[in-house]
């Protein structure tokens, strides 16, 4: 069913009340355990309550010269207490309003799609005036051209280039990149993006609404205003049904009583019969008690469905878009190489020795720096239960490494930049091997004792456990296509993609190339992006079916997609295509089974002149029985 408006929390406290005093009702009049006369006024109460947005929704489709099933509803409610049967009327507003509740629930999570991106863009920025005076100002006064400072651990407030000063940049809310990028002069930087060292001066290149950021929330809200594909087919069969009903209805109660001498009080009797078994109560929470069991399911396995149409729009995907950062990959770096260099010899050493002591003295260097790299650096020697060397005068570098002294030797840690000046006089086959590395898909890190190379430490994002056999399992399943997303070099993304058996790669993407991408794949499939990072939410929205993980997901990430892997369990994605597939099934076996009994009810009271009695008893058992179906959802063992 269909609701013009949402009425959010009160319309679940209605339900309840309905429900309370319909249950009350009954014990009063069927029981000895409350006075007789009082389940008249709990009846009442229990059309009210259950019937209030109904009646409302009603008067706002009559207003504009509708007709939709809350009028269905309210009359077949109304048909039934005029016959007393006050318990069979209480009961459909009852289960009317229920379905009502579950809608309004899998809306309710989409709302603040939009809250956690705003956070993240700093409110205000500290530019420098001509006249050398530094003032901070709200980001919206901030024009191009201007000249904003950016301190160590702020957040970046504008899109612009670094004119002064090197640093690194954790940029992963853009880019999605899992290793802060290291950012000097000439650079592009963006708003929203994380300065982890070094004082940088930035000139604006991009104003406040027209910064990457600012395009995200813009593409997130106008991909959320596109999703009712489900809301357009049910606001085209709610008037057609009513009219229908309440045509049939009219004409059954004058029909006979003007034209053919029938007598009022028995036409109008078979009337309000047909009026209530043609009422589409098993059809209206058929789809919901289905739907919800499995949502309940898929919450039980690590599975969060957002609402109802994800459980049924996951059955025709055949296209899954992975993010890889954070998805297919763990999202932090990891020590993978300890190449040990002879600087006599010319060569790279096996002795695991000297790996040991290489691996000593970047910990040592390392050991009071806060980048991702170091931490990976520290954390391997400690795996390896490798004693940090002591180093003193240690001097971070921004963006290219750090310096230290090493038993009164000079000690240098860093990338390709740290060593530009000396890479020349190296031995050929030390580029060669860096260059290999780097094909490979790894960070190179060179260390270097006393002015010669000591050895090579490489770093790399690591693939997630499961990923490999999640993808195989998807293959076998009849997804004919996997794509793999990524902000990283094409180097890097290839690398992964050949170990995983990923169909195609697109790396080098920023948001809004990823939404393209997306699109180009709707041309040809129906598509679930699967992502983590707020550089995913575009993305995400945008897809046929958004899938975010979950503990490592980002707040909008989460918000914005319309399934969540709870606890980064990519293997969750084919018991959710398994539980989606059962589920669909289980709601068309609802909704024919529903439709055929309204049409075996209606049959009956014209063949057997069907008492309204045994209306409300196949009625109620059809709404049962589809309920029951619906239950047996919540069973686990579709993966």
């Amino acid at each position: 069913m269909a609701h013009s408006h949402d009425y959010g929390p009160m319309q679940k406290w209605l339900t309840a009340a309905c429900a309370l005093t319909l249950a009350l009702g009954a014990v009063a009049e069927f029981t000895a355990f409350l006075p007789q006369g009082l389940a008249i006024w709990f009846y009442v109460i229990s059309y009210i309550s259950g019937g209030y947005f109904g009646f409302f929704e009603t008067i706002y489709h009559l207003r504009h010269r509708e007709l939709n099933i809350d009028f269905l509803m309210i009359s077949a409610a109304l048909g039934a207490a005029l016959l007393g049967q006050w318990v069979e009327g209480a009961t459909l507003l009852f289960l009317f309003s229920l379905s009502g509740s579950l809608e309004s629930y899998a809306l309710d999570k989409s709302r603040h799609a939009i809250h956690s991106l705003l956070k993240l863009r700093p409110q205000e920025g500290l530019r420098r005036n001509p006249d050398g005076t530094e003032e901070r100002i709200p980001v919206e006064e901030l024009k191009i051209d201007d000249i904003v400072i950016v301190k160590p651990g702020e957040h970046i407030p504008v899109d612009g280039k670094i004119v002064s000063g090197q640093t690194t940049v954790d940029q992963s809310t853009i880019t999605g990149e899992s290793i802060p990028v290291p950012k000097e002069h000439g650079d592009i930087v963006f708003a929203a993006t994380l300065n982890e060292n070094g004082v940088i001066e930035v000139r604006i290149t991009k104003t406040a609404k027209d910064t990457t950021v600012a395009k995200i929330i813009g593409l997130v809200e106008s991909a959320q205003k596109n999703k009712a594909k489900t809301q357009r087919f049910l606001d085209e069969f709610e008037p057609r049904y009513a009219i229908s009903v309440i045509i049939t209805v009219i004409a059954l109660i004058f029909v006979p009583w003007l034209f053919m001498g029938h007598d009022f009080d028995s036409t109008f009797y078979r009337a309000i019969t047909v009026l209530v078994v043609a009422s589409p109560c098993a059809l209206i929470i058929s789809t919901p008690a289905s739907i919800i069991s499995a949502i309940a399911n898929g919450a039980k396995n690590g599975i969060l469905f957002k609402g109802g149409v994800y459980v049924e729009q996951a059955v025709e995907i055949d296209t899954i878009a992975f993010d890889k950062t954070g998805t297919l990959t763990k999202g932090m770096p990891s020590v993978i190489d300890l190449l040990a260099y002879d600087s006599v010899k010319q060569t790279f050493s096996d002795d695991p020795g000297q790996s040991e002591k290489l691996l000593a003295i970047a910990a040592g260097c390392e050991l009071h720096s806060e980048h991702h790299l170091a931490k990976a650096i520290i954390n391997k020697s400690a795996e390896l239960s490798v004693v940090p060397a002591a180093v003193q005068n240690m001097q971070a570098i921004p963006g290219r490494g750090v310096e230290a002294i090493y038993k009164g030797k000079p000690v240098i840690v860093g990338n390709e930049k740290m060593f530009e000046n000396v890479m020349d006089t190296w031995n050929s086959l030390i580029t060669e091997k860096a260059s290999q590395l780097r094909n490979e898909g790894k960070t190179v890190v060179f260390v270097s004792l006393d002015n010669q190379l000591a050895g090579i430490i490489t770093l790399a994002d690591q693939i997630r456990e499961k990923s490999k056999d999640t993808i195989s399992r998807l293959k076998k399943m009849g997804i004919s296509k996997i794509v793999m997303l990524t902000g990283d070099n094409n180097e890097v993304a290839q690398s992964i993609a050949n170990r995983l058996g990923v169909d195609e790669v697109c790396a080098n993407l920023l948001p809004d190339e990823k939404v393209k991408v997306i699109e180009q794949l709707k041309q040809t499939g129906t598509v679930a992006m699967v992502g983590d990072g707020v550089n995913d939410a575009p993305a995400l929205a945008v897809s046929d079916l958004g899938i975010a993980m979950g503990a490592a997901g980002t707040d909008v990430a989460l918000e914005t997609a319309d399934i969540v892997l709870m606890g980064d369990e990519l293997s969750k994605l084919p018991y959710l295509l398994n539980l989606s597939q059962k589920a669909k099934k289980v709601v068309w076996q609802n909704i024919i089974f529903s439709m055929a009994v309204i049409l075996m009810l209606i049959a009956g009271v014209f063949l057997v002149d069907l008492p309204l009695t045994l209306g409300v008893i196949g009625h109620e058992g059809s709404t049962l029985l589809v309920v029951l179906n619906g239950l047996r959802l919540l069973k686990s063992g579709f993966g």
